[in-house]
C-alpha cells in the first residue's frame, strides 16, 4: 500500500529560555493508506508533538513531513490550510462542539468554510450524523447530548468533507469506558468499511490494540512498532 503521510527524520525542538527541549528526535514512520495506527506513549513521551507531525498541524524543526505526496514544509500556510482541511479530519478529547448550534450546523461549519454549496452541505451532514448513529438528534444542541453524542457529532464533523484521514487524539478520554468502546467501534467501522486511514494518539495500551499498527514512542523516539501481533523494535 502506498504511504498517505511519512516523517523522514523529524526533529522538533523547543526553545525554552537558555534551555531546548527536543520532543522528537530523529523520528522516521510511514503510515499507509487505509490502516489504522495507535501513537501510544505515557506523558512527555512526545505523542502531542508526534500529532501535530502526522496531522500537519505544525512543522517540523529539522526533517521532512509529507502529505499525500505534498513535502508540507515547502507549502504556504494557505495551501497547507486547504491540503489539510481537505485530507485530514480531527476528532479531539474535547468535542469542541459550538454551545449555540445544532449537530446538524456543528457538522456543516466545516462544509461552509470549504465553500460548499448550502443544500449539498445539508445532505452531507445529514448523511455522515445517521452513519454516526444521530440522525434523530439533528436538531438537539450539545447541551441537550450526552458526553458520547457529543463525541459522534464531532467524529460525523470530522467526516463532513470526507477526508482519506482520520485523526482522533485520545477520542475516549472524556468518556466513561462503555461509551468509549462505542465510538473505537464506530472508528473500526470507517477504517473496514469506508476505508479511511485512521490515526489515533491515546496512552491506553489496551484501547491501541483496536488499531492494526501500535506506534510506541518514548522521550521522543519510537522505541517499536507492532504490526499483524509483530514487534519490530528499534
Amino acid at each position: 500500500m502506498e504511504n498517505i503521510i511519512s516523517l523522514k527524520n523529524v526533529w522538533k525542538i523547543y526553545p525554552m529560555g537558555d534551555f531546548e527541549v527536543q520532543a522528537l528526535k530523529n523520528v522516521s514512520l510511514d503510515i499507509k493508506k487505509g490502516d489504522f495506527v495507535a501513537i501510544v506513549g505515557a506523558s512527555g513521551s512526545g505523542k502531542s508533538t508526534m500529532m501535530n507531525m502526522v496531522g500537519c498541524l505544525d512543522i517540523p524543526t529539522k526533517g521532512t513531513v509529507i502529505l499525500k505526496s505534498n513535502d508540507i514544509s515547502e507549502l504556504r500556510e494557505s495551501e497547507l490550510s486547504i491540503l489539510r482541511g481537505k485530507s485530514i479530519g480531527f476528532i479531539f478529547q474535547q468535542y469542541n462542539l459550538i454551545p449555540s448550534m445544532t449537530a446538524l450546523e456543528n457538522v456543516m461549519l466545516p462544509l461552509e468554510f470549504q465553500e460548499v454549496d448550502d443544500k449539498v452541505a445539508k445532505k452531507r451532514a445529514e448523511a455522515v450524523l445517521n452513519l454516526v448513529g444521530l440522525s434523530d438528534r439533528i436538531n438537539n444542541k450539545p447541551s441537550q447530548l450526552s458526553g458520547g453524542q457529543q463525541q459522534r457529532v464531532s467524529i460525523a464533523r470530522a467526516l463532513a468533507c470526507e477526508p482519506e484521514i482520520i485523526l482522533a487524539d485520545e477520542p475516549t478520554g472524556a468518556l466513561d469506558s462503555k461509551t468509549g468502546k462505542e465510538v473505537i467501534a464506530i472508528l473500526q467501522k470507517l477504517w473496514k468499511e469506508n476505508g479511511n486511514t485512521i490515526i489515533m494518539i491515546t496512552h491506553d495500551l489496551n484501547l491501541a490494540k483496536a488499531a492494526n499498527t501500535i506506534v510506541e514512542l518514548k522521550d521522543g523516539v519510537i522505541v517499536n512498532i507492532e504490526k499483524n501481533g509483530e514487534i519490530s523494535w528499534y
